[in-house]
């Protein structure tokens, strides 16, 4: 009697959600409180969380700025702004190995409005492709602390696509482990291959840990976070627009 595998049910993918996020947020609790020292201490001194993620990695950039809750001095890079911000042709993204090209890291960046204090966060999966690296060492050259989120198996497992063969696990100051496997997903197939991704929903998870430590590091240093409310209660668009007048010009929902 051979064995068989386990049903593809929706309490199964629960199951193994939950068990991996307790797993992560458990091991991951000292990179966190790093992430948030170096998120606290950017904002405190006037700098701004710039997130760029590629592919679905986009997604954990979405986590970390803009959104009620979190911090509104971020911005939320993604290959788009080669089109909306660096003036390229909307051909650019038509690319389907647009986020393995490392020539166009130093383009994105440029878009970017940066300051000497701001802290950069990075989202990728496998922390392989070639332009999550070029932006990676980029963002080291130019002296900013720089938080990786990232799968510490899969990216082992995979060679670099970039030509200096490092990954971005290997370049970020505090690495974040997802806690995805190799490949992703985590429920397998009877004829191979896989279903039940987790990435997104742990990288989520450790975004949101790592800001609420952050939040309260900095009331602990007597500061008030400027932090977003939901725009769709009382109160909030004007919350929100008063803290944002704060940054103009440094982050991107603001005139310049």
């Amino acid at each position: 009697m051979t064995d068989q595998p386990a049903r593809l049910t929706g309490r199964a993918y629960l199951d193994l959600a939950t068990e991996t996020i307790r797993r992560v947020g458990e091991e991951q609790g000292a990179a966190v409180s790093e992430a948030a020292r170096l998120i606290a201490d950017s904002i405190g001194a006037g700098g701004v969380l710039q997130a760029f993620g590629s592919g679905h990695s986009e997604a954990l950039a979405m986590e970390l700025a803009g959104r009620a809750g979190g911090f509104v001095p971020s911005n939320k890079i993604a290959l788009r702004d080669l089109v909306l911000q660096g003036g390229h042709p909307r051909e650019t993204l038509d690319d389907p190995f647009l986020e393995r090209n490392p020539d166009i890291a130093r383009r994105l960046l440029e878009t970017v409005p940066t300051g000497p204090d701001d802290v950069f966060a990075i989202a990728s999966n496998s922390g392989i492709n070639g332009v999550i690296v070029e932006f990676a060492l980029l963002v080291k050259e130019k002296g900013h602390p720089l938080i990786a989120f990232t799968s510490a198996e899969h990216s082992a497992k995979t060679p670099s696509r970039h030509p200096s063969g490092r990954r971005l696990s290997e370049i970020a100051d505090v690495v974040l482990d997802n806690g995805a496997p190799y490949g992703d997903a985590g429920m397998p197939l009877p004829g191979g291959g896989a279903v039940g991704a987790v990435s997104s929903v742990t990288a989520a998870v450790l975004a949101q840990m790592v800001v609420a430590e952050a939040v309260q590091r900095l009331l602990d240093a007597g500061r008030t976070p400027p932090v977003y409310l939901s725009a769709n209660i009382p109160g909030g668009d004007d919350h929100n627009l008063a803290l944002e007048a704060q940054y103009a010009g440094r982050i991107r929902r603001t005139a310049a």
